[in-house]
């Protein structure tokens, strides 16, 4: 993936939002799952520094960004996640099994550095196994 410095991507989020909450993500595509819960300083730092951004990168729309609260039950669709202690916790998953994790928040440039090594283990997004056959 082409590597987007934080200020670009800060700028990319301040020029424009875009309104995700209509679009549906398949079954079975890739998410980055983050583990949160209140009071965390790393996760509001998160939601300051990458949060606006995330969704209009390559990286956010390859794999899109779902919370989870850390003391909450998991969704049916997670049950198979084994939370930890730390929060934020970044898993990225892909057709339902765990693909990699990022603990904690390491600051911008090392978040996105540390992500793109997740990415490159997922297949090719025009990969023909990912593909439903007729």
């Amino acid at each position: 993936m082409t590597y987007i410095s934080g200020s670009i991507r800060a700028a990319l989020a301040g020029a424009g939002a875009l309104v995700l909450a209509g679009l549906a993500i398949p079954v079975g595509a890739a998410e980055l799952i983050m583990l949160e819960q209140g009071g965390c300083p790393w996760c509001e730092r998160f939601n300051r520094e990458i949060a606006p951004a995330y969704p209009l990168t390559p990286e956010g729309k390859r794999a899109p960004l779902r919370r989870v609260q850390l003391h909450a039950p998991l969704p049916a669709d997670l049950k198979f996640l084994i939370k930890g202690n730390f929060t934020p916790t970044f898993v990225l998953i892909d057709k339902g099994r765990e693909v990699g994790r990022i603990r904690g928040y390491p600051g911008d440039n090392f978040f996105w550095g540390m992500l793109d090594q997740l990415l490159a283990k997922l297949p090719p997004e025009n990969d023909s196994n990912s593909k439903p056959t007729d």
